[in-house]
């Protein structure tokens, strides 16, 4: 556990902006206070979610991808902590554990060249010790009955994501991903594009569906191999909201039942939203309000396991729109599970 930086009062009170007549989130959040046996403490705590970061984006340098991930954590924080505690947003259920510290591992890549692949093969051992560390902090989360709500960081981290919960339950799980590309890449070393065939082929990922994906910047070949496989299934974007050949809600239902008769992960893949500052940044995407609607769908249901919102770029520019967007998110996910 030695990557685990808890997140503590002394930080909070930094953040918090308390108003008078107002509740704010951060005023009712609970906090561990020792590092200590984690997987006891959280199996004592009376909480549903266990709000987690993982600040890098060494993944995403592995896989050719334009850096920026990392910073996303600690604005996710700034707004969170300050939205409003009432009825709809009970922040009582929710721990905010604090994040993996993966400084040494983003200094390492920060002096390697993307553009040698002998830089990139180092980059690509880097991600594989940093998925051991992420599957060990979601194994003691799920393991003690709660919902992970991981806050990235590169796309790389699915892996971890699911092997830590496919431990913890003790059985493969698996996967919604709202995503524009299927990240199901080829064994290559590990990297943000290929977190879902690893999982894949070591046992830990069972039935995958990759909701959204998008026609120009999905290889033919790939289409091929996904065909070939029973457990994955997908759509594309065009299919939906350009040719409108199917229905959002329709494609939705379908996804659920390929996904949700065992325990199942939901991953958000900012690329997939328009115009959200992320590793592969796109004019043409779902609205924030379409992945809304879709987080809460697949959070209501009762075999969801977890929430992994990945590859947003957080800048002092554009802050308050990325803060906003994941604390939405954050906060649906969380209404849709409490019922």
């Amino acid at each position: 556990m030695d990557k685990l930086v808890l997140f503590n009062n002394s930080e909070l009170k930094k953040l918090l902006n308390k108003r008078s007549g107002e509740s704010k989130f951060g005023e009712h959040v609970n906090l561990l206070t020792s590092i200590s046996n984690i997987y006891e403490q959280l199996e004592n705590l009376d909480v549903t979610h266990v709000i987690i970061g993982l600040p890098e984006d060494v993944g995403v340098f592995a896989n050719y991808g334009k850096s920026g991930a990392y910073n996303t954590w600690n604005t996710v924080l700034k707004y969170l902590l300050n939205i409003q505690n009432n009825e709809f947003t009970n922040a009582k259920g929710v721990l905010i554990l604090g994040h993996l510290d993966f400084t040494d591992e983003m200094l390492k890549v920060s002096k390697l060249n993307q553009s040698k692949r002998k830089d990139i093969l180092k980059a690509r051992k880097i991600v594989k010790k940093i998925d051991a560390h992420v599957t060990h902090i979601i194994h003691q989360i799920v393991l003690a009955g709660k919902k992970p709500i991981i806050i990235g960081g590169g796309h790389n981290n699915a892996y971890g994501n699911i092997k830590g919960s496919s431990l913890a339950l003790g059985t493969p799980i698996n996967v919604v991903n709202f995503d524009a590309h299927t990240d199901f890449r080829p064994e290559e070393g590990r990297h943000s594009g290929n977190g879902f065939s690893y999982a894949y082929a070591e046992g830990f990922l069972k039935n995958y569906f990759v909701f959204g994906l998008h026609e120009n910047y999905t290889p033919e070949k790939l289409f091929n191999s996904l065909k070939k496989i029973n457990s994955i299934a997908y759509n594309t974007f065009e299919s939906i909201e350009v040719r409108k050949e199917l229905s959002f809600k329709s494609e939705m239902k379908r996804a659920l039942e390929h996904v949700s008769f065992t325990a199942f992960g939901i991953e958000i893949d900012c690329d997939a939203i328009q115009n959200i500052s992320s590793s592969a940044i796109t004019p043409s995407g779902f609205g924030v309000n379409k992945t809304r609607a879709f987080v809460n769908f697949f959070g209501k249901h009762e075999n969801t396991c977890y929430l992994h919102i990945c590859e947003a770029i957080a800048t002092p520019e554009n802050e308050s729109q990325i803060g906003k967007l994941i604390t939405y998110l954050i906060t649906d996910f969380m209404r849709a599970n409490s019922h």
